[in-house]
């Protein structure tokens, strides 16, 4: 969609369908009507009391419904208010991004990237950090603007030619979705996690002079996870008395960190249900939760790694599993890259050659002279300048406390996270243009929306 010009072009001419769904619909209208609606055009579901096959062949979403679908799911929308405390002690500074999306993200790191998948490709939709900063204005302006579709293009980078094929078999997928998943015409919008931001970035909270928290790994007896020497009753500044409520697991860490990066995914997948229902489109949340099938059917760069270290089994049961040749190598995925581009590229080895330079570039990103609290980008702030030169940086001691905590987990795990790789697909959504026949011949007359309807009566090659 291309501006509000009163001289039209043809381009513009044709978005204006698109535009009366948007402007005819209100917030609560599409949360009264949304629904998980999975039978679309060309679709078959081959037995059962619901069996049915579509008339029609299918229809594939427009780019400007995509466009549009990817707005809601992710769009930039203007600069974060980041509006804390950023006094010493205080926690502001453990915010790492000041430009906003149309969703949540903690300390607006925004850690969910977007992958659109439809019979033509695969495209990267590039987060604010991944976009060349003289950028980012102008692509708020298109958004304000409703210029979906320029947005989308100038945010894309297409990553695979044709529909990957991604297996559909259990544990892959469910049964309960395998007649409609992937369905010719239908386009996919796959969010996928790095957990490794947040987990750093939030390191670096925890472990400073003020919270002062410490780990025990319990993969190791409850040792030190390598802190150790940071430890209050060794004259360190983190608290290892147990009474004080301060002693976290390896697992509750990473626990924390993948349910709060997960939840930013939830509101991306309810902006997208949202959306489809604006627009008259079909669309459900589906099964995506495998630890490397989607990314790598996608090209993602895989690492891999005996399953007894992989699971963190003890020397008796990898034994074990060795004799009894129970012990399959498990591919896991590391970094998105392109013509030797990292397009996704996680806070760990081997993007970065130890985590200490890892943890180093998750503080550059905040307080280096590009970063976020010392550069002279825009921000929401009347007086940037004046904010963000009171803003106080890491301490000596959180980053090293941060670093030996992240280089034992490397260490000995050989990976960062140790519980999951950095990179994590839980759900996809699915959309697609819907058969009003179908629910016309098994369902109540309420079962589509006045937009659903309209959208089939108008462009189904029956009518």
């Amino acid at each position: 969609m291309r501006g509000n010009d009163p001289v039209q072009d043809n381009s513009t001419r044709q978005d204006l369908p698109l535009r009366e769904r948007l402007a005819n619909i209100s917030l609560l209208d599409a949360l009264r009507q949304r629904r998980s609606r999975r039978f679309g055009l060309g679709m078959k579901i081959p037995a059962g009391p619901l069996a049915y096959e579509s008339k029609h062949p299918p229809r594939p979403l427009t780019e400007d419904e995509e466009a549009a679908m990817v707005f809601a799911a992710c769009g930039i929308t203007g600069h974060a208010l980041a509006d804390m405390c950023y006094a010493k002690g205080e926690g502001g500074s453990i915010m790492a991004g000041l430009v906003a999306r149309t969703i949540a993200s903690g300390d607006a790191l925004q850690t969910v990237a977007l992958i659109v998948i439809n019979d033509n490709g695969a495209w990267l939709v590039r987060r604010p950090r991944e976009l060349p900063a003289n950028e980012i204005s102008n692509l708020i302006e298109l958004g304000k603007r409703g210029e979906f579709t320029e947005l989308y293009l100038r945010s894309r980078v297409k990553i695979f030619e044709g529909r990957p094929k991604i297996p559909t078999d259990p544990l892959f997928n469910i049964n309960a979705n395998r007649w409609s998943a992937h369905a010719p015409g239908s386009t996919i919008f796959l969010p996928v996690n790095d957990l490794t931001f947040m987990y750093v970035n939030g390191l670096l909270e925890i472990l400073n002079e003020e919270t002062g928290a410490f780990i025990l790994d319990e993969r190791n007896h409850f040792q030190p996870a390598g802190l150790g020497k940071f430890a209050r009753r060794r004259g360190g500044h983190l608290e290892d008395n147990p009474h004080a409520g301060r002693i976290a697991t390896v697992r509750q860490v990473e626990q924390f960190v993948t349910e709060f990066v997960t939840a930013e995914q939830g509101m991306m997948l309810q902006n997208l249900g949202l959306m489809a229902q604006a627009l008259g489109l079909g669309g459900y949340p589906s099964f995506a939760n495998h630890e490397f099938a989607w990314l790598q059917a996608l090209g993602f760069r895989m690492e891999q790694m005996p399953a007894n270290r992989y699971v963190g089994a003890g020397w008796l049961p990898s034994l074990a599993m060795k004799c009894l040749r129970r012990n399959p190598v498990i591919p896991y995925p590391v970094s998105l890259e392109r013509n030797g581009v990292a397009l996704l590229a996680p806070f760990c080895p081997p993007h970065y050659k130890s985590m200490a330079e890892a943890v180093h570039a998750v503080a550059e990103i905040k307080f280096g002279a590009e970063g976020i609290f010392r550069s002279q980008q825009s921000s929401a702030w009347k007086n940037h300048p004046e904010v963000v030169q009171q803003v106080p940086g890491f301490s000596q001691a959180s980053i090293e406390a941060t670093t030996a905590h992240c280089q034992y987990l490397w260490n000995r795990y050989g990976r960062f996270p140790v519980h999951m790789p950095p990179y994590r697909t839980v759900l996809s959504f699915q959309a697609s243009h819907l058969d009003a026949e179908f629910y016309d011949t098994f369902y109540e007359s309420e079962a589509l929306s006045k937009s659903q309807r309209e959208d089939f009566e108008k462009k189904s090659p029956a009518h």
